[in-house]
């Protein structure tokens, strides 16, 4: 029973984060080594209606023996965001930096690949970033994909930012 309830106390603190759960939908073997390339569906927590799929590489056992770098997986991912359903707009951050939608360890400890949402208020679009994060090092290596919402029937449940 306790297992159990472990799990259900991890289940609650990852949904009172606030980030989105990814939901594997692929997973593609790109050698003998048994490197993956994973596919991840990702929901925008804060906008109904958009969807993100992330890749990554998940490096094998093999791959990590060989190489010597045991802990960590490549900082590359590739994003695209598209609208799959009608678009509500809740409480999102309109800063620069806007906010993260979705987190997880690439690393044993340390290393995390992220997405971030910004709102191009301008050219009315939601941009979604994905690049990893690091304590020291950071990486240069990043993607990115924008969901317009012009002609778009878009509710703001707290109205539109003017």
């Amino acid at each position: 029973m306790r297992p159990l309830a472990v799990l259900i106390s991890a289940a609650a603190v990852a949904l009172s984060s606030g980030l989105a759960q990814a939901q594997q939908v692929g997973e593609v073997g790109v050698d003998w080594l048994g490197n993956d390339i994973i596919v991840e569906a990702i929901k925008d927590p804060k906008v109904d209606g958009i969807t993100c799929h992330v890749s990554y590489f998940d490096r094998g056992v093999v791959d990590r023996l060989q190489k010597g770098n045991w802990f960590e997986d490549p900082s590359d991912s590739a994003i695209s965001c598209r609208q799959t359903g009608p678009i509500t707009i809740r409480d999102i951050d309109f800063g620069e930096e806007g906010e993260e939608v979705f987190k997880q360890g690439i690393s044993l400890i340390w290393k995390k690949q992220v997405v971030n949402r910004i709102y191009d208020k301008a050219n009315q679009t939601l941009i979604y970033l994905s690049h990893s994060r690091q304590v020291q090092d950071g990486s240069a290596k990043m993607a990115i994909s924008t969901v317009p919402l012009y002609g778009q029937e878009v509710v703001w449940t707290n109205g539109k930012p003017q």
